[in-house]
This record gives structure tokens, sequence and C-alpha cells, in this order.
């Protein structure tokens, strides 16, 4: 099991922000632009899980020797019915350097932007490197 993920099944956030690269880049399914460094990183993974319901990982697919991580995981947002996937890529070190979320269905996008949005006003997403 990826750190990550049982970071997540403990809901140690701590724990969890502590496995990011000081130069992690967080590609939301929602927003253009991503977010960067840890801390940034680490408030949008906060305010996500804040807003999930339910959620739990049902699959892992890796390959370590390749950095690559694929965790899906299926939640709710109020009533919606949310399926996703988290696509980490870690460095030699094992700290994470990629985050990309992919959602399905749209109506999941729609509901993850609407729960989002006062969550993470005022987060910048250009910082650390930029």
């Amino acid at each position: 099991m990826h750190p990550f993920r049982a970071a997540v099944d403990k809901g140690d956030t701590e724990a969890f922000a502590a496995l990011l690269a000081e130069d992690a880049v967080f590609n939301s399914p929602v927003a253009y632009k991503p977010y960067r460094g840890r801390e940034t990183v680490a408030a949008v993974l906060r305010a996500a899980f804040g807003v999930f319901e339910d959620f739990q990982y049902v699959q892992e697919i890796s390959d370590p020797a390749a950095g690559s991580h694929a965790l899906v995981f299926k939640a709710r947002i109020g009533p919606t019915e949310v399926h996703g996937c988290d696509f980490l890529t870690t460095g030699r070190d094992g700290a994470i350097t990629d985050f990309t979320v992919m959602l399905r269905p749209m109506s999941a996008v729609h509901a993850m932007s609407e729960a989002m949005r006062p969550q993470v006003e005022g987060i910048s997403r250009e910082t650390a490197g930029c």
C-alpha cells in the first residue's frame, strides 16, 4: 500500500502532507493552472478531502521502479457519486512530485468545482519555482 493511501485511510493529513516534495505540483480536475509547492498542495488536498463523503480507495496500481502510482477511489459529494483516480509521481526519495486527479462523471466534476470553490479561494496556484 502506498504511504499516501495509508495516511488518507487513517485520516492523517499531516502524514500525507509530509509525503509531498517541496516543489510538488497538483493538477486539479477543475482548475486550468496547477497548484505548486508543498504547503499549497497540502492545503488543496485537505480541502478536497473535506468535501468528499464516504471516500475510499478501491484499487491501487503501482510501478514503484518508475515512480508511478494510480489510486482509484469512490466517494460522494452530497447526492453525487464520484469515481476518480489520483495519479502520483514520486521521485527517487519517494516524495510525491506530481499529483493529478481525474474525476467522472461530469456531474461529479461540477459538484467538485462548486464544493471546492469557497475552499480554495485565496490559495495561490503559482508559487514555489514559477
